[in-house]
């Protein structure tokens, strides 16, 4: 597919089109088997941590959306995958490098032509999006999205950093839990219930 038949499958909502750009999920999956996984959320908490040698010392580093990143002492300094639902500016980009980039939202229309032509490129499906929707009773967030879709992988262990549920806020707004679609009560209570004993929260 060529850049204008990109945006002509972007703008008819052409599913089927634009998947075919990415690797399939299996592929994905099987990508992470029998690694061990650091995914770094966004909390302002993280900040006052001192986990970047453990982040970069993870077998795969997986990050969220524009990935902001207070000193290499916090948050290390690698990025292998970056879970995105937002528009990821140039510098953004430059600065992440990542080697794959997971496009998580369902608002198709925010995918660009430069992501959707990444290495390894991968689309979340809308089917997944939704069933865990409706689980949480609210749009899920691109970290419980991550989550979800990382323990399907056999990969050794999932280690989750910057992750306390909205408690701090985001590195990446000044918006409150109240002025954001996600229910990050849900969201918590959903990653205790799982009980995976692959999963750790630093």
């Amino acid at each position: 597919m060529n850049r204008l038949g990109f945006h002509i499958a972007r703008a008819l909502r052409n599913e089927a089109a634009i998947a075919s750009l990415s690797v399939p999920q299996a592929e994905l999956l099987t990508a992470a088997a029998g690694k061990q996984v650091a995914l770094v959320g966004n909390a302002r908490a993280l900040s006052d941590q001192r986990h970047g040698a453990a982040i970069d010392a993870a077998d795969l580093v997986v990050r969220i959306n524009r990935a902001p990143m207070t000193s290499a002492e916090s948050h290390g300094t690698r990025t292998d995958w970056l879970a995105l639902a937002v528009r990821l500016p140039l510098t953004d980009r430059k600065r992440l490098d990542p080697r794959r980039i997971l496009w998580m939202s369902p608002k198709r229309k925010r995918l660009d032509w430069t992501t959707a032509r990444s290495p390894g490129f991968y689309l979340h499906p809308l089917n997944d999006y939704h069933a865990l929707a409706q689980v949480l009773g609210a749009p899920p967030s691109t970290g419980i999205m991550a989550i979800e879709l990382l323990l399907r992988a056999p990969l050794a262990a999932l280690t989750l950093y910057g992750f306390d549920f909205f408690a701090s806020q985001s590195l990446s707004g000044s918006r409150s839990a109240a002025q954001v679609p996600h229910d990050f009560a849900a969201e918590a209570a959903w990653v205790r219930a799982g009980a995976d004993p692959r999963l750790r929260i630093s």
